[in-house]
């Protein structure tokens, strides 16, 4: 009962916290209706051009996702497209692994050739596509096929990968010659572009003082299914690389000779299906619950508004906008909006245009310092002020309607006679001073003042005076 009630409140903690910050990631569908797309790719010097693959067939825009079409179409039963990437010679060049085989385009996805194909059907199934100017290499569900004369001839590697299945292969562009490896039977390393590998981690790192786990690592040789699904080169250390699996997310600095696991705070599940990395290093990761990234040792989820259905694939363009590819379609948000990215940003970004502290108490001192000069000038003010009396002058009219007898007199004429009551004015004239405004200099006294001021007065012939 407890831990339903402390749940409860976990999740209506971390839910407002999230929604405000998905309101800096606001998500725009691109597919117009192409639905169920599986990976995307952009053109990296035209983000207008972008190429999304679905189920038997590959789509082109070159409006920015306003319009597509159909470049590539792929018959039969298998016909998932699971990678799009452009070749490092030229971006003209584009290969697309299949279920059906490995695809390429000279001219930028126009017209398309298919360049490998395997023995059978496991060997067809293209899961991860990799291009170095020394050799190209494809990643299926059935051990690792290399090519050194542009995809003329192709061997497979048969030592220690043998027939595992390859969930995706990179590298540095930095470090052309070290290639970095994720198979259903762990991470491998090649130094001299493919020629030999070496395997450096097998299964997952056991938490300190903790047992060893003896499902982790463990895979299925019939299925091809594995604790680890993705790995990924550092953009700017030619030395780091992640890995992402079922258990979240590792981080080596010594190209995978030792890892060390990345916090898994924020991160609502800990299945990390695939990484990206932005150009300033965000780790953004794609999980079945959503996309997230990773910064100032948290995860923090930025898919709140996507509704997309189950999420297949995400990509970063050079901008740093951020593309995911679902069930509904295809969707981009921005990060050009600072405050999405960390707290410490978004405080400084909204106080830099703030005066600092000692602005403030400068402007407050100079407001309500108080010199001999300026109480000078306010008694000259307010004496002046005082000396100029206020004029009142009042008049009104009274009048009645009684009616009386003028009877009894013996020295007026017209005796018991009924006469009607006249009217009546009444005026008068008031002058004040208002001594409260008048402040004294220091060299009269209020006394002599107001004696000076009393004489003054008495000359006056009014009717009302008021002090």
């Amino acid at each position: 009962m407890w831990k339903k009630v402390i749940s409860f409140v976990i999740a209506w903690l971390i839910i407002p916290a999230g929604s405000l910050l998905a309101q800096d990631f606001a998500w725009e569908e691109l597919s117009r209706g192409n639905l169920k797309a599986q990976v995307v790719l952009v053109n990296p010097e035209d983000n207008s051009i972008i190429f999304a693959g679905a189920a038997g067939s590959i789509m082109k825009s070159e409006d920015a996702g306003k319009s597509w079409r159909r470049v590539l179409s792929i018959r039969g039963g298998l016909n998932n497209i699971n990678a799009l990437v452009f070749a490092s010679s030229g971006l003209n060049v584009i290969y697309a692994g299949t279920d059906n085989g490995l695809y390429r385009s000279r001219d930028l996805g126009e017209r398309w050739e298919r360049v490998f194909r395997g023995k059978n059907n496991k060997e067809s199934q293209c899961a991860a596509v990799l291009v170095t100017p020394y050799a190209v290499f494809v990643g299926t569900r059935a051990g690792l096929f290399i090519s050194n004369d542009s995809c003329r001839t192709w061997r497979k590697e048969n030592g220690e990968i043998k027939n595992s299945a390859i969930f995706n292969i990179d590298f540095n562009p930095r470090l052309s010659k070290v290639i970095y490896l994720a198979a259903a039977c762990g991470i491998f390393k090649s130094l001299d572009s493919g020629g030999s590998w070496k395997r450096v981690f097998v299964g997952y790192l056991k938490e300190d003082n903790q047992p060893e786990d003896a499902d982790i690592g463990k895979t299925d040789e019939q299925t091809g299914l594995s604790d680890i699904h993705f790995v990924k080169a550092g953009m700017n250390d030619v030395n780091c690389v992640y890995f992402s699996g079922a258990k979240g997310v590792y981080k080596s600095l010594d190209q995978g000779e030792t890892w060390s696991k990345l916090g898994e705070y924020g991160l609502l599940d800990h299945d990390v299906r695939m990484l990206c990395l932005s150009v300033d290093s965000v780790i953004f990761g794609l999980s079945r619950s959503g996309v997230f990234l990773y910064q100032d040792g948290r995860w923090k989820e930025i898919s709140f508004d996507l509704d997309s259905g189950r999420l297949n694939y995400i990509a970063l363009d050079d901008k740093g906008d951020i593309y995911a590819a679902g069930e509904k379609g295809i969707f981009k948000t921005s990060r050009k909006n600072p405050y999405a990215i960390s707290g410490q940003v978004m405080c400084q970004e909204l106080l830099k245009y703030e005066p600092k502290i000692a602005d403030v108490q400068k402007a407050a001192i100079e407001y309500a310092e108080v010199s001999p000069e300026k109480i000078t000038q306010w008694r000259r003010r307010a004496a002046k002020k005082a000396l100029l009396p206020q004029v009142n002058i009042g008049l009104d009219r009274n009048s009645t309607d009684l009616w009386h007898w003028e009877t009894g007199s013996s020295t007026k004429n017209e005796d018991d006679i009924l006469r009607h009551g006249q009217d009546s004015i009444d005026w008068d004239v008031g002058l004040s001073w208002d001594l409260s405004d008048l402040i004294w200099n220091e060299a009269q006294t209020s006394i002599d003042v107001r004696s000076k001021l009393m004489d003054k007065l008495r000359h006056l012939n009014i009717s009302t005076i008021a002090i």
